[in-house]
């Protein structure tokens, strides 16, 4: 009995929903077909409540309908339950309570890559390459990344003391920290060819991801702008993230025209967004590096660069989302979302489903020299050949030494840029010596030489059109 009277309750609460809705909407929807429906939907839930093979509890059932009733109009409508909704709101918000370390799992151990500037990681002197190996006293072996950060994230003013083993220490040391609001790193910039070309890559558009571009742009621009013929955008792997955002980027490098503009299901939904004048880079050359990775709010910068023809797209077609969702928080439960509209480039065209074709198609390439290669004659291997008159000057190319010569760099767009590892300190050597290994189980022992990475060659192409570009 009380089976049957919670079933007619779900089906009283979903008619009543859906006859509201009905009366908003002024649809000539026949009320018996929405009686209809709903009496079907009671008779499915409570069959399966019964009779499925394992026991279900109510919650997880009506959130699995709703979700089904999402899913099914598009692959971005979906319900978000309540436990992964926070989740969600750190990388639309763009800060979350934490330290302020970026960090890598390594060996078994949570390894600091940096700490981030400002922040409580920052003050308290963490520094690249540090061990974490305990979360106030757990050890940190045994648990993944994902289960560490959450321990490290938390309530704005709670404190966490990390165990930290530091290479050329000989004992591990507490920190105590207090957690703070953090911002998340969206962008990171650096410069690309020789100093002479400013690179930035956005990762994602979150709440702070404008700011932070600013930010990194006023500092290149006021230490190396007088050095600086040009910018690279790097959005490849960027899968979206809020619309206004990456109107604000776009806006950043334009002084006016149109950047997007969305229409929704009503004919009369048309939004036209405009940008305003001014141009962080103040009209130097642009390039936008995508692929097939670069979704949605990516799409969107690219797009309106591309059509402005204020940037020249360069790498391989998009991913083609061409939608934008709105997020609902449902009291109580969780958070809905839901697509609301299609956008469009300036150009008035959708990228739905097609992606942006890039100006100039570059696939990533892995760059090998040609053995066997037989070296050229010069004019200088000739028999007889005339003297250069200018004896006493060097050649500048033969002033460059060779590449890969050691004791030099290589130039920065053909540099690895990823994080690396320390270098291993040799076991064997410190036994030898007499010098005992270090505490927290050697842990000096398990670092691994990195391997080389790959140069990348989409990157490398960009910065040679940038110096290219500025001899005209």
């Amino acid at each position: 009995m009380i089976q049957r009277a919670f079933i007619a309750f779900i089906g009283l609460a979903a008619l009543g929903l859906a006859l509201t809705a009905t009366a908003q909407n002024g649809s000539a929807q026949n009320k018996d077909e929405v009686f209809r429906q709903t009496e079907l939907f009671g008779q499915v839930f409570e069959r399966v409540r019964n009779l499925y093979v394992d026991e279900k509890t109510d919650k997880e059932l009506i959130e699995a309908a709703i979700n089904g009733m999402l899913r099914s109009l598009d692959p971005h409508s979906t319900y978000i339950p309540a436990s992964e909704a926070e989740e969600m709101r750190i990388e639309t918000d763009g800060q979350f309570g934490g330290l302020g370390i970026e960090v890598t799992m390594e060996d078994g151990f949570v390894k600091v890559i940096s700490p981030l500037r400002d922040t409580p990681a920052e003050k308290a002197g963490l520094q690249p390459n540090d061990l974490i190996t305990h979360l106030d006293g757990q050890a940190v072996q045994g648990m993944n990344l994902s289960e560490a950060v959450d321990i490290m994230r938390g309530l704005v003013g709670t404190s966490i003391t990390l165990t930290v083993y530091r290479e050329g220490m000989d004992d591990t040391f507490d920190v105590e920290l207090v957690r703070a609001i953090i911002p998340l790193r969206t962008v990171r910039a650096r410069l690309e060819g020789d100093g002479t070309v400013g690179y930035f890559h956005i990762s994602q558009f979150s709440g702070t991801t404008y700011d932070s571009l600013k930010r990194e742009l006023e500092e290149m621009e006021s230490e190396n702008g007088d050095k600086i013929v040009g910018y690279i955008m790097d959005l490849r792997n960027n899968p979206g993230g809020l619309l206004t955002q990456a109107i604000d980027i776009s806006d950043a490098f334009l002084d006016k025209g149109e950047i997007v503009s969305t229409r929704g299901r009503d004919p009369r939904d048309v939004r036209r967004i405009a940008a305003v004048p001014g141009d962080l880079i103040d009209g130097k050359p642009l390039i936008v590096l995508v692929n097939g990775g670069s979704a949605s709010a990516s799409e969107i910068v690219a797009g309106a660069l591309k059509d402005h023809r204020r940037a020249v797209i360069l790498g391989t077609t998009t991913f083609g989302k061409g939608s934008v969702q709105t997020l609902y928080d449902l009291p109580g439960a969780g958070v809905m979302k839901i697509t609301t509209q299609r956008y469009f480039t300036p150009a008035g065209t959708s990228i739905q489903a097609t992606g942006i074709v890039p100006d100039i198609i570059v696939e990533q390439a892995r760059i090998e020299p040609l053995e066997g290669q037989r070296r050229l004659r010069r004019e200088s291997d000739l028999r007889n050949s005339l003297a250069n008159p200018q004896e006493g000057e060097q050649d500048p190319q033969d002033e460059a030494p060779a590449e890969g010569s050691a004791g030099d760099a290589a130039p920065a767009h053909d540099a690895p840029t990823g994080d690396k590892t320390a270098p291993v300190e040799d076991q064997k050597s410190e036994e030898q010596n007499g010098e005992t290994p270090a505490p927290e189980d050697n842990i000096t022992t398990v670092f691994s030489q990195p391997e080389e990475e790959p140069v990348d060659y989409q990157l490398l192409r960009a910065v040679d059109l940038i110096r290219g570009l500025a001899f005209f």
